[in-house]
């Protein structure tokens, strides 16, 4: 205790009492002010090459550089033959090249300081690297060894399976991964009903041959697009011209989906039901998309914080009329370039499933009748673009929309214009599209314990 008492004995200092007379708000006289000029922000650049290679940029002079390869490649370009391929190719994106070896390639990347990543979609496979600007070159460098001159060792595939395997075990510990994907397989006859994740009787049967196959199909320039933040646009459209043209051509044609409707169910033992009915929805970009936006803000797109609550949603207050037994309720709103899925997505207790099921799918149907407000619009677009704009605050979320957009229509819309189409929406577009879902054929996935669950035609 004496030692704490001590501390009384300290002399404490005003380090304001050199200016006594002086507002602590204003400049020291004897301070020299040291003028710095701020380079003016840049806009979004955005270059179509000769080759059909798009180029966007954005110079935001932070000490960091991304750059991102988006191709045209995900799961839904498979066919009977090679089912897996997209998941095999993701993971063999550090895998030796043509002019690295996988040792060089990962020895490289971490003496830069670096680092260089591949993901997966439906429609889309991404290669991005980071790292500091100095060192842009080299990591560049490493990028185009990645996209577009892969070797595929028989060796180095065959030691794939053990990651593929585990890949697919992650997955199958989250219910809701595991029902959005057989809610894709059953909503289509192809392409879109693709899984992410490689099959089970294909996991290590996926060759060398087809993925070479598949790359020299799908990595062409014409369907890719390359995306950088803290990078001059010069320097990517010289990365383009010199490196990437040597996958030139129009690629594999893509396969028109096919929406078909229909039901798949998992049953087990768990507690928790997971549920998602939909219909098809809309196209990505369309202005119907943004009447989508604006409905599921409506409904409930999910709680905004760790374990909160969706209560004041519309489907959140409708489900707790029928049962006081809910885990969550929201809406579902998925889009791609020819189709999209809308519906709703609810985990409850086993025993309550059909009414939390009904009961939402009931909250739609009032909406398609016309019980929605002004006030309910106005919230939901304030909503809708609050979203929108903090997903492109960080720079992989602006990454992302850079890239999507820039591959859909080889351009960029600002935000600005994003946000004036959500605000263009309607009450009347809302009405429709809350309609398409109640007429449309649906399609329900669902997983656990499905004693009480109702089958889709039941709804």
């Amino acid at each position: 205790m004496r030692g704490i008492r001590s501390l009384n004995n300290i002399s404490k200092r005003c380090y304001a009492a050199a200016r006594p007379n002086e507002a602590l708000t204003e400049a020291y006289a004897g301070q020299k002010s040291l003028a710095v000029s701020l380079p003016a922000p840049q806009d979004v650049q955005v270059s179509k090459l000769p080759n059909g290679l798009v180029i966007a940029s954005l110079d935001n002079y932070t000490p960091l550089s991304s750059v991102g390869v988006f191709v045209k490649a995900g799961s839904r370009y498979e066919t009977v033959e090679n089912q897996g391929v997209a998941h095999v190719l993701r993971l063999a994106a550090n895998l030796t090249t043509k002019g690295v070896s996988a040792f060089k390639l990962c020895r490289g990347v971490e003496a830069l300081g670096a680092s260089l990543s591949a993901s997966l979609s439906r429609e889309t496979m991404v290669y991005t690297a980071e790292c500091f600007r100095d060192g842009l070159d080299n990591i560049l460098e490493y990028l185009v060894n990645v996209t577009t001159a892969q070797e595929f060792q028989p060796w180095e595939v065959n030691d794939l399976t053990p990651r593929v395997n585990t890949d697919k075990a992650r997955a199958k510990l989250s219910p809701r991964i595991g029902v959005i994907e057989k809610l894709h397989e059953a909503a289509y006859k192809n392409a879109l009903s693709n899984s992410l994740y490689c099959p089970d009787f294909m996991v290590g049967k996926v060759s060398p041959q087809q993925l070479h196959s598949f790359v020299e199909d799908h990595f062409t320039t014409s369907r890719m697009a390359v995306v950088g933040l803290g990078v001059k646009h010069s320097d990517l459209k010289e990365l383009g011209e010199r490196f990437l043209s040597v996958r030139g051509g129009a690629g594999a044609p893509q396969i028109k989906v096919s929406y078909r409707g229909g039901e798949l169910r998992v049953q087990n033992k768990n507690d928790l039901v997971h549920a998602m009915v939909v219909s098809e929805g809309a196209v990505a970009g369309s202005a119907e998309a943004n009447s989508y936006v604006v409905l599921q803000r409506i409904l409930g797109a999910g709680p905004h914080v760790k374990r909160g609550s969706n209560i004041t949603s519309k489907l959140g207050q409708g489900v707790a009329k029928a049962t006081t037994q809910v885990f969550d309720v929201s809406a579902f709103n998925a889009f791609y370039a020819d189709s999209g899925l809308f519906g709703v997505y609810t985990i409850s207790q086993a025993n309550t499933a059909g009414d939390v099921i009904r009961a939402s799918i009931a909250q739609v149907g009032a909406i398609a009748q016309g019980a929605v407000t002004a006030d309910d619009i106005a919230r939901a677009k304030t909503q809708a673009k609050a979203d929108y704009l903090m997903s492109i605050e960080s720079s992989s979320g602006l990454m992302a929309e850079m890239g999507a957009q820039a591959l859909a229509a080889g351009a960029y819309q600002a935000p600005e214009t994003i946000l004036q189409a959500i605000e263009a929406v309607t009450q009347d577009d809302v009405v429709k599209a809350a309609r398409k879902f109640v007429d449309g054929k649906k399609t329900m996935a669902a997983s656990g314990h499905l004693i009480s669950t109702p089958f889709v035609d039941e709804l």
